[in-house]
């Protein structure tokens, strides 16, 4: 049995039934629990009100609830609009405002809710789902995409991956992070399995580690930030995960010492790159590291070709991306849609605000975001170059770079983190052994004014909901070491005397 999305239907229902294709912490649902229970949610809210291009708002955790919920959607003509229980009531309440929808959806309770608003349709018909991703006004936007979408995407996964029969992916993003969608779909349709890892699973790792070769996962798709934090486990190698045969990167630059060091531990494993930002349906890049290109070690790795349904150009050093699977809009905001969106030979276009270039054979490099260009003593400098740079470090598996700012907006300078590849104690640290010279080896790679001018040593990156390194928190975490400890108050004696 699979889940076809162009049809958004079951198919194959004789074949397979009992195979597992939702595991959870809760236990497993086979593809018929499955397709019985869409069968059930879809009756349930039907009655419950809901419509096909009405808004509904999903939220919970890693359930199989709520993979039954979103397909449910799907089949209905719902468009789906998914939300962790890690944010806050505030955030929660507010898209839901912003859709207008009349009905959430609790898959920890498994219960519609009605949340006072009057029956709207989008204006946008046809709509799978609306993500949100952050806003520079500090209000989310909303990201609509159709349902055309959905079955692009996943024949990429099924036609282009070359997996193997019912491949069994571990899925620990978030729901409301679209690169989640690589694991639940192309789970569902390719015949396979997902793997739903709670936050709370995640935590423990030999408890995770456990759970992930008990369950078999062939397919891991993640950020190199996460797969960082669980590379600092000795028992994290192919011993341990047999069945793997596949890490696919995303949302983060690969770079070539990461990669050598998953290969050291999972000799045998193929490994993809790929990129696209939630306005092109998760991915709208890829590539396969083979022999010749980790031979040449570019850094960071290329992000690949345009997908067989995807136009991807260059303009001014941005990538601008056309096609089907580009979102219908923003939700109610042409003053974006005006500025960001375009069109290209009759399809839909979107300018990333990712920076760039392509080479004569379509591969695409990504060099940094245009919002994180800086200018310190009147040089440009990306970020994203700084980070890698730092990442060559001896004995150094990622970096990141943060500007600092006067109040009047002003960069005076630049701090850079290192993550060692071992553990080591939380905070931040001074560097020492062999980063002590770690000035004289930037030297080497960088110019001089692209170097920070203090370097820290952090076991761990923060990492935002997206499990991308957050240079936010490092900010914090570094003005936080520069605050002066208050004294403590001084001990008073019930006698009163003093010495």
């Amino acid at each position: 049995m699979l889940f076809d999305f162009d049809k958004f239907e079951f198919t194959a229902l004789a074949q397979d039934a009992q195979r597992t294709a939702i595991q959870d912490a809760h236990g497993s649902t086979s593809w018929q629990a499955l397709h019985d229970a869409v069968d059930a949610w879809v009756a349930a809210a039907t009655a419950a009100g809901a419509r096909a291009d009405e808004p509904l708002v999903i939220i919970g955790h890693k359930e199989a609830a709520f993979v039954v919920a979103m397909v449910g959607c799907l089949r209905l003509g719902v468009p789906f609009v998914p939300i962790d229980v890690i944010n806050p009531q505030a955030r929660v309440q507010r898209i839901t405002d912003l859709v207008q929808a009349t009905l959430r959806y609790n898959t920890q309770t498994q219960r519609f809710e009605a949340t006072g608003h009057a029956p709207q349709p989008l204006a946008q018909k046809g709509v799978a789902y609306i993500m949100f991703t952050s806003g520079s006004t500090g209000d989310p936007k909303g990201v609509q995409i159709g349902r055309e979408s959905m079955g692009l995407f996943a024949s990429w996964v099924r036609d282009c991956l070359r997996l193997d029969p019912a491949p069994v992916f571990m899925d620990q993003m978030l729901f409301s992070f679209d690169f989640s969608l690589l694991n639940w779909m192309g789970a569902l349709n390719c015949a396979g399995t997902v793997v739903l890892c709670s936050r709370e699973l995640i935590e423990d790792r030999a408890a995770f580690a456990r759970y992930l070769r008990d369950a078999r996962i062939s397919v891991w798709a993640s950020t190199p930030s996460f797969l960082r934090q669980q590379m600092l486990e000795d028992t994290f190698n192919a011993e341990h995960l047999p069945d793997l045969k596949m890490f696919v990167f995303g949302a983060e630059s690969l770079i070539p010492t990461m990669a050598e060091a998953l290969w050291d531990r999972f000799p045998h494993v193929r490994m993809v790159n790929s990129y696209g930002p939630t306005e092109a349906t998760c991915s709208t890049t890829w590539v396969e590291i083979d022999p010749v290109m980790r031979a040449a070690a570019p850094l960071p790795f290329p992000i690949g070709r345009a997908k067989p349904y995807a136009d991807v150009f260059i303009e001014e050093g941005e990538i601008c991306i056309a096609g089907d699977h580009v979102m219908r809009g923003y939700l109610n905001r042409p003053d974006l849609n005006e500025t960001r969106m375009f069109t290209r030979n009759g399809k839909r276009g979107y300018r990333s605000g990712d920076q760039g270039d392509m080479d004569e054979h379509g591969l695409v490099t990504f060099r940094g975001r245009k919002d994180d260009q800086i200018k310190l003593h009147g040089y440009r400098i990306e970020l994203a170059e700084v980070d890698a740079a730092l990442a060559l470090l001896p004995g150094i598996r990622a970096g990141s770079t943060i500007a600092l700012k006067r109040p009047d907006g002003i960069i005076v300078r630049m701090i850079g983190f290192v993550e060692p590849d071992h553990s080591g104690p939380p905070g931040l640290h001074a560097p020492t052994g062999e980063l002590a010279d770690w000035k004289a080896i930037l030297a080497r790679k960088v110019p001089t004014y692209m170097i920070p001018s203090e370097l820290l040593v952090c076991h761990g990156f923060p990492i935002s909901q997206t499990e991308k390194a957050d240079r936010k928190q490092l900010e914090q975490m570094y003005r936080d070491s520069r605050t002066p400890r208050k004294p403590e108050p001084a001990s008073t004696h019930s006698s009163g005397q003093t010495a």
